[in-house]
């Protein structure tokens, strides 16, 4: 997968903490730090019942939902197997998509279902869609995806949930060694091009969500480590920190410390219900919505690698 582009969030308008959409210009929010678009013009390409998405290399069924009918982790795996069996579309080697395989097909834009604009897709149900994921705190979970508006969250494996197939590699792990590098107060993420700050006085508390967005215009007047262009990191760079191998916190340990906050705020607003947030959780690396009025979660700072 082509990580920097993944990155990028669709999202477009910006909102205040009542949900209420405002210019973006000094709001610091996702839709004003997005950068130029780097995808494909036309992203999906599909034929004879199999989309391929350009961004990513994978092959999607186009039919979301080609079992028609929910059903436990095992019995997902077993249904894969068994399309493999028929030689399902003409493929033979179709698999339940990681966590962040189906992620990567979430808008931040859109809902119901919750997928980028002018996708191809058929029979997508605006629910609860199956991970190859298993939980790595808790034996019995593994992670699902919200086809209605995107949340990431845990779900025990005897749950019914919808399949949907990919087909093509695996992307190779990376060693986190290489991945990150301490530098002062900061870690540089050579696999994204971020560099995260690690620790500030202004960042170790529960705050809401425009308080958030505050504490970053204050890191940057004081040029904290060094730098005056952090910014609130929208919800898909703080997911691309997760190991899902990990948890308490889902995080790279050597690089990122083990006290971390319950929850971290994103600058990307909830498509679903604009006066909430997406915040990602570190214990487990769920990612769910935060309140913008409550002063709940914290803020991690990032900015990009010049």
């Amino acid at each position: 997968m082509r990580h920097s582009i993944l990155l990028n969030t669709d999202q477009m308008n910006c909102y205040n903490a009542h949900g209420n959409e405002i210019p973006c210009f000094g709001s610091g929010q996702d839709a004003e730090n997005r950068p130029a678009p780097e995808a494909p013009a036309v992203r999906f390409l599909f034929k004879d019942g199999v989309v391929i998405d350009k961004l990513t290399g994978l092959n999607w069924s186009r039919s979301a939902s080609p079992a028609t009918f929910p059903m436990s982790w095992r019995e997902a795996f077993k249904y894969v197997r068994e399309l493999n069996f028929s030689g399902y579309l003409g493929i033979n080697a179709w698999r339940l998509p990681t966590r962040r395989e189906l992620y990567s097909l979430i808008s931040h834009r859109f809902i119901n279902p919750s997928l980028h604009e002018a996708h191809p897709f058929t029979d997508v149900f605006p629910g609860y869609y199956w991970t190859a994921s298993p939980c790595s705190r808790l034996a019995n979970q593994a992670w699902y995806i919200h086809l209605g508006g995107g949340r990431v969250y845990r779900g025990i494996k005897d749950n019914s949930y919808m399949v949907w197939p990919v087909a093509g590699p695996l992307p190779n792990q990376t060693n986190p060694s290489d991945r990150f590098a301490i530098y002062k107060n900061t870690v540089l993420d050579r696999l994204t091009d971020r560099r995260w700050l690690i620790y500030a006085a202004e960042t170790n508390k529960a705050v809401t969500w425009e308080e958030a967005i505050t504490i970053i215009n204050t890191l940057n007047a004081k040029t904290a480590a060094g730098y005056d262009d952090w910014r609130l990191p929208n919800i898909r760079e703080l997911e691309s920190l997760v190991d899902l191998s990990l948890h308490s916190p889902a995080l790279a340990r050597k690089f990122f410390p083990r006290s971390v906050a319950e929850g971290y705020w994103s600058a990307t607003t909830s498509a679903y219900e604009t006066r909430y947030a997406w915040v990602l959780y570190p214990k487990d690396g769920a990612i769910g919505v935060g309140f913008k009025h409550l002063p709940e979660f914290c803020v991690w700072a990032v900015r990009d690698v010049n």
